[in-house]
Protein backbone atom coordinates (compact mmCIF):
# COMPACT_ATOMS: atom_id res chain seq x y z
CA UNK A 1 0.00 0.00 0.00
CA UNK A 2 2.77 2.46 0.94
CA UNK A 3 6.17 2.97 -0.65
CA UNK A 4 9.14 5.23 0.19
CA UNK A 5 8.57 8.84 -0.85
CA UNK A 6 4.78 8.70 -0.42
CA UNK A 7 3.21 11.61 1.48
CA UNK A 8 1.17 10.44 4.47
CA UNK A 9 -1.00 12.04 7.12
CA UNK A 10 -0.72 10.95 10.74
CA UNK A 11 -3.44 11.93 13.21
CA UNK A 12 -1.65 12.66 16.47
CA UNK A 13 -3.58 12.93 19.76
CA UNK A 14 -2.47 15.67 22.13
CA UNK A 15 -3.45 16.72 25.66
CA UNK A 16 -2.79 20.36 26.68
CA UNK A 17 -4.45 23.44 28.15
CA UNK A 18 -4.56 25.38 24.84
CA UNK A 19 -5.43 23.63 21.57
CA UNK A 20 -3.76 25.19 18.55
CA UNK A 21 -5.45 26.51 15.41
CA UNK A 22 -5.07 23.20 13.53
CA UNK A 23 -6.66 21.16 16.35
CA UNK A 24 -9.85 19.24 15.64
CA UNK A 25 -12.07 16.78 17.53
CA UNK A 26 -11.53 18.84 20.68
CA UNK A 27 -12.85 17.28 23.91
CA UNK A 28 -12.62 19.26 27.18
CA UNK A 29 -12.13 17.45 30.46
CA UNK A 30 -15.28 17.36 32.60
CA UNK A 31 -13.72 19.24 35.54
CA UNK A 32 -10.47 20.67 34.39
CA UNK A 33 -8.54 23.06 32.24
CA UNK A 34 -7.14 20.47 29.83
CA UNK A 35 -8.31 19.42 26.40
CA UNK A 36 -7.73 16.28 24.39
CA UNK A 37 -7.62 16.86 20.64
CA UNK A 38 -6.18 15.61 17.36
CA UNK A 39 -3.71 17.33 15.04
CA UNK A 40 -2.88 16.13 11.52
CA UNK A 41 0.84 15.73 10.84
CA UNK A 42 2.06 15.75 7.23
CA UNK A 43 5.01 13.43 6.75
CA UNK A 44 6.83 11.48 4.01
CA UNK A 45 7.74 7.79 4.16
CA UNK A 46 11.48 7.15 4.44
CA UNK A 47 11.52 3.36 4.53
CA UNK A 48 9.28 0.40 5.24
CA UNK A 49 10.37 -2.39 7.59
CA UNK A 50 8.55 -5.58 8.46
CA UNK A 51 7.26 -4.16 11.75
CA UNK A 52 7.21 -0.41 11.16
CA UNK A 53 7.04 2.42 8.67
CA UNK A 54 9.72 5.08 9.14
CA UNK A 55 8.50 8.59 8.32
CA UNK A 56 10.31 11.94 8.08
CA UNK A 57 8.98 15.27 9.36
CA UNK A 58 9.53 18.70 7.82
CA UNK A 59 12.34 19.37 10.28
CA UNK A 60 14.12 16.13 9.43
CA UNK A 61 13.11 14.05 12.44
CA UNK A 62 12.17 10.43 11.90
CA UNK A 63 9.46 8.38 13.59
CA UNK A 64 8.81 4.64 13.43
CA UNK A 65 5.10 3.88 13.24
CA UNK A 66 3.62 0.41 13.42
CA UNK A 67 2.34 -0.83 10.08
CA UNK A 68 -1.14 -1.52 11.50
CA UNK A 69 -1.59 1.91 13.13
CA UNK A 70 -5.00 3.22 12.01
CA UNK A 71 -3.97 6.85 12.55
CA UNK A 72 -1.64 6.67 9.51
CA UNK A 73 -3.17 7.10 6.07
CA UNK A 74 -2.15 8.09 2.56
CA UNK A 75 -2.53 11.78 1.73
CA UNK A 76 -5.50 12.69 -0.50
CA UNK A 77 -4.87 14.38 -3.83
CA UNK A 78 -6.17 17.71 -2.51
CA UNK A 79 -3.88 17.50 0.55
CA UNK A 80 -0.90 16.83 -1.71
CA UNK A 81 -1.84 19.83 -3.86
CA UNK A 82 -3.20 22.47 -1.45
CA UNK A 83 -1.11 21.52 1.61
CA UNK A 84 2.10 20.59 -0.22
CA UNK A 85 4.07 23.12 1.86
CA UNK A 86 3.34 21.12 5.01
CA UNK A 87 5.00 17.97 3.67
CA UNK A 88 8.79 17.68 3.91
CA UNK A 89 10.71 18.37 0.72
CA UNK A 90 13.05 15.90 -0.91
CA UNK A 91 16.08 17.55 0.70
CA UNK A 92 14.78 17.88 4.28
CA UNK A 93 16.99 16.25 6.86
CA UNK A 94 19.98 15.87 4.55
CA UNK A 95 23.23 17.69 5.09
CA UNK A 96 24.37 20.28 2.59
CA UNK A 97 27.60 18.97 1.08
CA UNK A 98 28.57 22.09 -0.87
Amino acid sequence: MFKPGDPVVYRKTKHTTHPGPRAHDIDPEPRGEFYTYDVDKYWVIEQIDQEAIVVRTRRGKTHAIRRDDTRLRAANWWERFFLRGRFPGADAGQENTT
